[in-house]
């Protein structure tokens, strides 16, 4: 273990100082935090504040007492690694945990339904009842819109909405509703599941009335003014579009007056608002009471907030690597084969890449109380990085006329199919701007955005 690079860091959720051993609850708790979250390092002997490193006496003692305390303190049995670190003249004692399936820990002083505590940011937070029968779903490798609803029958479930939906995609017949878990057997009978009335239940608002999606649109970079909103209570699937289509009208279009003409332009990626809003609405808590999805659009960036944290064992650097876990399996399902999601983990990835290629900042993440934050910013770090392909296609573009798909593909020298596939790719990015009445329309023309 590298001291030095610990020390260089900040606290944060995988990672916490403690000043000595003179308070054994507090290492309790961020020890148990560490356990029931996405693991950690805990370093005795640094000021948390300064990360001035007093060391700790007697390192051999230390290391000992804190081995009964945990033994004595946390149930159920937890083992992490202890290590004593020399440092200059003195030694820090480094304990690490591990997730665990043992989930959910918690101190045996305050029993199972007030000792449990979770890591949210660089703090240590005691699970409410609802975090920990997540704690003891995950822990069972269950998800909440699998468990069963029995109180209902399988008529509970809108098959013709459902039917509707999917008729782009393919037929839908009744024995997929249990293919989908849609539905699923308790007790010898077909019930449906929380997934399934999330998605597609005729009274979904009554059995999960936080299930929808408040937009705003603000004056300025706070919420002192708002200029436009609306509460959106549509079907998850439909609400996807419903929210976007606000995004569309107050974020995505801008303008800038030149010497000779208007320019319209995009200041965010289409692709990476559109991850950002079926993310928030594929992983968030529905569990969760009191707080809906919230869409916030201010003059400098776009938020997009779910209820939950990350699903445990994952940490922000995780998801920008690729990792991810799906929080409603039901719903992830039914979102992939609708194709709203392309490729389980890819989401954020693809939203960081379509902002750096449009010279934006990076997306924000962030955990923030008992809910998950994604934030697009508009201000430019750099100008849009294009190939030469996609420099020519811009080029063709300046007019500003429009051209139809065939003469980009002339003047670049590409086949159509080919041409196709670069301006879907610019058009994601906010690069070209798409004009027509479906993807179908023979009269379809594109523009440059900028």
């Amino acid at each position: 273990m590298d001291i030095l690079d610990l020390l260089k860091r900040p606290e944060g959720k995988t990672l916490e100082f403690k000043r000595d051993l003179s308070s054994p609850d507090g290492v309790l708790r961020g020890i148990v935090a560490f356990a029931n979250t996405a693991g950690g390092t805990l370093l005795i002997g640094v000021e948390n504040a300064t990360r001035h490193v007093r060391g700790v006496q007697n390192p051999l003692d230390v290391e000992e007492r804190l081995a009964s305390v945990i033994s004595d303190g946390i149930l159920p049995r937890l083992i992490p690694e202890l290590e004593i670190l020399p440092w200059r003249r003195t030694h820090v004692l480094a304990v690490q945990v591990y997730p665990s399936p043992g989930r959910p820990y918690y101190l045996k002083s305050a029993g199972p339904d007030g000792g449990v505590y979770v890591r949210v940011g660089s703090t240590n937070r005691r699970a409410d009842r609802e975090l920990i029968e997540e704690l003891r779903r995950f822990a069972r490798g269950e998800s909440y819109d699998e468990q069963a609803m029995p109180e209902l029958d399988s008529e509970a479930l809108d098959f013709r909405a459902a039917s509707e939906l999917f008729a782009p995609v393919r037929k839908l017949r009744r024995a997929d509703l249990e293919t989908l878990r849609l539905v699923t057997r308790h007790q010898g009978r077909k019930v449906p599941t929380v997934g399934g009335v999330l998605l597609f239940g005729k009274q979904r608002e009554r059995f999960f009335p936080d299930a929808w999606i408040q937009a705003g649109r603000f004056r300025g970079t706070d919420k002192t003014r708002i200029a436009d909103s609306v509460e959106i209570r549509r079907c998850p699937v439909q609400a996807v579009e419903a929210a976007l289509a606000f995004v569309h009208k107050h974020a995505l279009h801008g303008m800038e007056i030149g010497a000779v003409r208007r320019k319209d332009h995009w200041n965010l990626p289409p692709v990476a608002m559109r991850e950002a809003i079926i993310n928030a609405v594929a992983h968030a808590d529905y569990a969760q009471r009191g707080a809906p999805i919230r869409l916030s659009i201010f003059d400098n960036r776009l938020e997009v907030e779910n209820p939950g944290l990350l699903p445990f064992g994952l940490t922000v650097d995780d998801l920008r690597h690729g990792i991810s876990k799906l929080r409603n399996r039901v719903i992830g399902r039914v979102f992939h084969e609708l194709g709203l999601i392309e490729q389980w983990g890819s989401g954020i990835q693809r939203m960081t890449a379509a902002c750096s290629e449009a010279g934006l900042a990076v997306p924000a993440l962030e955990e923030i109380g008992t809910r998950f934050r994604v934030t697009l910013h508009t201000a430019r770090t750099g100008p849009p990085a294009v190939d030469t392909t996609d420099q020519a296609i811009l080029d063709a573009l300046a007019g500003g006329n429009g051209l139809a798909t065939q003469e980009i593909a002339n003047a670049i020298e590409r086949t159509s199919r080919a041409t196709r596939t670069r301006l879907v790719k610019l058009v994601e990015r906010g690069l070209v701007r798409e004009i027509g009445t479906s993807p179908q329309d023979p009269k379809r023309r594109y523009f440059r955005a900028r």
